[in-house]
């Protein structure tokens, strides 16, 4: 297994640095290095990293700043100077925090918890489904499991893996979000916020930037809130 990862630093000599030790680590391969988190964006959007080694204290947006705006973003491992920020790097779901000067033995201990994440994932996550078919399965509770599209409330993002909601049970599944997404059919899920995707029918109400079904509360995020409403109500909007 070759994990694809970039490197995003405003010092040279840490890039320096971690240049190295990925180039010593047989199972990453850096495929890109910035020096500013703006710059990392398209690359970070066009799957190239599946591993980000993140700074935290740069100016004009901080790693963790940064990381917060990303979509899809992959795991990280955050690094800094500064220590205080650990627990700030692990409320955004971090895979490790190294704090400079890194030795290259704890950088080898985060990247084997990155390995691990990945061997974990490929091991557990099935997705599949057939043409037209309306259902689907996943690798969940160490078996597949067949759900049908009408079961499915919402899917949720947590942490390193995904949460599918089902009126009787939820399901947690090691797949990525982006996974997910493709699998459920976008004429009857829609993603609402970068950790949720609704089943459009299932929904009870919606208030704001909240949607209600049954008695979960589920987020509409801003920047997709035009088009969330736009395929929820086109031609389903009745008004006077």
């Amino acid at each position: 297994m070759i994990i694809n990862c970039i490197i995003i630093d405003d010092e040279p000599l840490a890039r320096k640095g971690l240049k190295e030790y990925i180039a010593d680590t047989d199972f990453l391969q850096l495929t890109g290095e910035f020096d500013n988190p703006l710059k990392a964006t398209d690359a970070i959007s066009r799957g190239e990293a599946r591993l980000l080694f993140l700074d935290i204290q740069m100016p004009k947006i901080t790693g963790l700043e940064f990381f917060r705006t990303l979509q899809s973003p992959p795991p990280v491992i955050f690094t800094t100077a500064y220590p205080q920020y650990a627990l700030d790097g692990f409320e955004v779901n971090a895979l490790d925090y190294l704090v400079k000067p890194i030795s290259f033995d704890r950088f080898l201990k985060a990247a084997l918890k990155a390995k691990e994440f990945y061997e974990i994932r490929e091991k557990n996550s099935v997705i599949a489904t057939s043409q037209g078919a309306g259902y689907f399965f996943i690798k969940a509770d160490n078996k597949l499991v067949k759900l049908d599209y009408e079961e499915v409330l919402f899917a949720e993002a947590l942490q390193n893996y995904v949460v599918i909601h089902t009126a009787g049970k939820k399901y947690i599944t090691y797949l990525t979000f982006k996974a997910v997404e493709d699998y459920l059919p976008g004429d009857r899920f829609v993603k609402t916020h970068k950790s949720y995707i609704v089943a459009a029918s299932k929904i009870d109400s919606i208030e704001g930037n909240d949607i209600m079904i049954g008695q979960h509360h589920i987020p509409i995020s801003r920047n997709l809130k035009e088009e969330v409403m736009e395929k929820l109500l086109k031609g389903k909007f009745l008004k006077r």
